[in-house]
C-alpha cells in the first residue's frame, strides 16, 4: 500500500444520532451523557465526529464493544440508514468531488451496486434465503444494470467457486446452508460487480472456531487477489490482528484511538484498549 496513493473512501465528521436531543445535549461542547446516552432526553448519540480514510488495497479494521457505534457507522456508509450529519467521498465517484450523503436515492443505489458490497452480520440481511445462491448472486448484477443471462451465470459459478460452494449447489437456497456457507454465499454476492470497497460487519460472528478461521482465510485471500479495500467491524481483536492494515478502536460513539494494528496491539495508549487487548492475551 502506497502511502503516497489518494484514499479510495474518505469519511469527515460523521454523525448518526437517534432522538432530537435537548438543551444539555444539543451543544457538542458542553454535552454531559451517560455512555453515549443523554439521560435528560433519550438521546442516543450512536456516532459522534467520526472521520476516517480508507486507502486502496487496505483492510481497515474498527474495533469496539456492543453499542460503541460502529455497525451504526458500516450501516451509514451504505446507505441501510441517513446520517444526522457528515461527509462521505469516493474515489470511484465523481473523482472524489461529491458528498455522497446528499446525493439522490437513485444515485445511493448506484453506488451501492457498483462500488460496494457488504456483508452482514446476520445472512438474512444480506442474502433471499429462498432463492437460489445463483440467483442472489444474479439479483445484485441485475440490480447494477446487468441483463445478459449467461454472463450472470458465467459469473455466479466463478464466484461460488471462489468462495468453494461446490457447483452442483447453485441452485440450492442458502437457507439449506451451514452459517459458514451462508457467509460465503454472501461474500460471493457482495463481490458480484467488482466493488472497490468491501464492507464486512462482524461476519464471523456466531460461527464456530474452525468455521470462522476458514472464512478469515477466504477473505485474506480474496483480499489479496483482487487488491480491493476493506472496511472491517469486529468486536474481536484476533479478527482484527489477522486481517487489519490499520485498527480504529471505537467507544461509545467514538474513536479513541487508530494506528498500525501492530502497533495498537503492542503498545495500546487508551484505557479502554489496554483492557481489550489484555483480554486477547
Amino acid at each position: 500500500m502506497g502511502e503516497s496513493a489518494a484514499p479510495i473512501l474518505t469519511i469527515k465528521n460523521l454523525n448518526k444520532q437517534f432522538g432530537s436531543g435537548c438543551d444539555q445535549c444539543g451543544s457538542r461542547a458542553g454535552r454531559k451523557l451517560d455512555k453515549n446516552y443523554c439521560p435528560a432526553c433519550g438521546t442516543v448519540y450512536s456516532c459522534q465526529d467520526i472521520s476516517l480514510e480508507l486507502y486502496p488495497g487496505e483492510v481497515l479494521g474498527i474495533v469496539g464493544e456492543s453499542g460503541s457505534g460502529k455497525s451504526t457507522l458500516m450501516r451509514c456508509i451504505y446507505f441501510d440508514q441517513e446520517v444526522t450529519s457528515g461527509e462521505a467521498y469516493l474515489q470511484a465517484y465523481k473523482e472524489g468531488r461529491s458528498n455522497l450523503f446528499e446525493e439522490s436515492a437513485q444515485q445511493k443505489r448506484f453506488i451501492r451496486n457498483h462500488l460496494m458490497g457488504k456483508v452482514y452480520q446476520n445472512p438474512v440481511m444480506g442474502l433471499r434465503m429462498q432463492f437460489t445462491s445463483i440467483g442472489n448472486i444474479a439479483e445484485k448484477m441485475i440490480a447494477a444494470g446487468n441483463r445478459n443471462v449467461g454472463a450472470m451465470e458465467a459469473r455466479g459459478r466463478e464466484l461460488l467457486d471462489r468462495v468453494y460452494i461446490p457447483v452442483y449447489r447453485m441452485k440450492e437456497a442458502p437457507k439449506n446452508f451451514s452459517g459458514g456457507m451462508q457467509q460465503r454465499v454472501q461474500i460471493a454476492k457482495a463481490l458480484s460487480n467488482n466493488p472497490p470497497i468491501l464492507l464486512l460487519d462482524e461476519v464471523t460472528t456466531g460461527l464456530d472456531l474452525s468455521v470462522q478461521a476458514n472464512v478469515l482465510d477466504l477473505i485474506k485471500h480474496l483480499q489479496r487477489e483482487l487488491n480491493i479495500s476493506i472496511l472491517l467491524v469486529s468486536h474481536d481483536l484476533s479478527v482484527i490482528r489477522m486481517l487489519a492494515d490499520r485498527t480504529m478502536v471505537m467507544l461509545n460513539g467514538q474513536v479513541v484511538e487508530q494506528g498500525l494494528t501492530d502497533q495498537i496491539l503492542e503498545d495500546p495508549q487508551h484505557a479502554y484498549t489496554q483492557q481489550l487487548v489484555h483480554s486477547l492475551l
